[in-house]
Parts: C-alpha cells; structure tokens; sequence
C-alpha cells in the first residue's frame, strides 16, 4: 500500500479489509499520521522516504524567508495596479544579510537550511534534542542553542523545521513567541501542529513579532475566514516543500523501493519501527 497526505486512512477498519499487506509504504519523512506501533503489530511494515524532499524543502524554507521579508507578495500585487506609481512606504523590506537565523530541528532539513543560509552571511543559531558534531557545526556554520528560549531571544528569523512528536506539538505558543524579538519572523516548514495558531495571530495583531511565513497550517488548507488569511503580515503556501519534479521522482522511485524490498523478503532500507523528532 501506497500512502501520502495521509490518505488512505491506515486504520483498524482498512487492514481487517487487506489481510495479506506486506508494507504501507509512506511518501515524504513524516508519519505522524499513522499509528506505527499499531500497524506494526499487526505484522505489517512501515517505510518512509527520508532525504527525498529535503534539498528542497530547505529551498523553501529560504524563499519564504526571503519573501516575507522583502514583502514580495505584496510588491507583486502593487506592481500589477496600473496607477502604482510611487513605492508605498509600507513595502519597506527588512534586511536579510548578516541577520541572525535561528533553526529549530537540526535534522538533514534544517541542516540544508543552515547551508543555504551561508550565503547571506548569517550568524546561524541552532536548536535540536542531539547535538550535531563539531565538524558538522563547522562545515554548516551553526552554533548550537542548548536553550530553545534563547534562540528565540536572539534570531531575526526562526524557522521550524522539527517533526511532528507529543513533544513537538504546540511547541510554539504564546510563551515562545513572547521570548522573540518585535522585529522577528517566524518561518515553518515542518508540520501545523508544531505552531499554535491562536497565539501566533495575537503575537501578530499585538505586534510582538513582525511576520509569520508558513508552508503548513492545521487544518490544511485553512478555513476562509481564518484571521492568518486576513493579515498582510502572513505569508502562506500549501505545503509545497517538496512539491519539485525531481523530488517527487525521488520520493516515488524510493516509495517503490522500500515496497519492493517488503514484499520480497528483503532487508527494507527505510523501516519505519518508531517516530522520530527529525
């Protein structure tokens, strides 16, 4: 069985319909919609396809960065308004070179963030449950926070890239984005859950952080009316982080992999046994 976007469902009522299912092979790193100790248990494997999407899932994360920033949105819709003679004030951009990034979820994700990120000459701060090696540090140029508020405290851009995890669910609320400067940026690419929404909008409406820039949102897509659509402050996409040609072929090429491996009794090369934080 194939799975991706969380469909189909892979419950108790659908593998009593399939006894015979070797593997449910799922597209994408995260499995945070599946029940993996149950369907195991059922003596059936679960796959993923980690590193599929990851270059460019990273590429995202900085063109959000970059778009929010510079308002290019915005830009864009003046630009096409045949009167817009003069530059509005209010498309006044924020520098991005030598600011300070603050990564949360130092996985291969936020790692390829942190490489991009040395092109802008940004002092890149990073958050993570393991620390990554002093030579891993030095080649991708990132200091290691062991305080999560003090990465907040300190960044001009935070971006999220963790899994979705009991411990990672509402991970940023009220008191996180209280920690971030006026002038920050908060960038998430992982999963919407990671994110409260409430709170993130107040922050917003308060002006406690300048911006918001999300590839993710819970409920995807969001409900019209959703006060995120109504604020110019919001940047949003749907979840089009690893939505290339290339990374799709990627993720299908080894989606089929991993199934082939299952069902013909051989060592299956991304086993899914437990979650994962990234």
């Amino acid at each position: 069985m194939f799975t991706r976007s969380c469909c189909p469902t892979v419950d108790s009522s659908l593998l009593s319909l399939l006894p015979s299912l070797k593997v449910v092979s799922n597209g994408g790193a995260g499995v945070d919609h599946l029940d993996v100790p149950f369907i195991t248990g059922q003596g059936v494997k679960v796959t993923n396809t980690p590193g599929a999407v990851s270059g460019s899932a990273a590429d995202v994360a900085m063109l959000l960065l970059l778009a929010s920033a510079r308002k290019i949105v915005e830009s864009l819709k003046t630009a096409e308004v045949p009167t817009a003679a003069v530059l509005p004030e209010r498309l006044r951009g924020v520098e991005v070179t030598g600011s300070t990034l603050g990564i949360i979820g130092m996985g291969e994700i936020g790692y390829k963030i942190a490489q991009r990120s040395k092109g802008f000459v940004m002092t890149i701060l990073y958050h993570n449950r393991t620390r990554r090696s002093v030579e891993e540090e030095r080649v991708g140029g990132a200091t290691f926070c062991e305080s999560l508020d003090d990465l907040l405290r300190r960044s001009d851009f935070v971006v999220i890239a963790v899994g979705l995890a009991p411990d990672t669910r509402g991970l940023i609320s009220h008191r996180e984005l209280s920690r971030m400067k006026p002038g920050a940026t908060l960038v998430n690419i992982s999963r919407g859950q990671v994110v409260d929404h409430d709170a993130l909008v107040k922050a917003l409406q308060s002006g406690t952080i300048r911006a918001a820039a999300l590839d993710v949102t819970h409920p995807k897509p969001l409900p019209r009316g959703h006060p995120l659509l109504g604020l110019r402050s919001v940047l949003i996409t749907p979840h089009i982080g690893g939505n290339t040609y290339a990374a799709i072929n990627r993720m299908s090429q080894t989606m089929l992999e991993n199934a082939l491996a299952a069902v013909t009794s051989l060592p299956v090369p991304n086993e899914v046994k437990s979650r994962r934080l990234n």
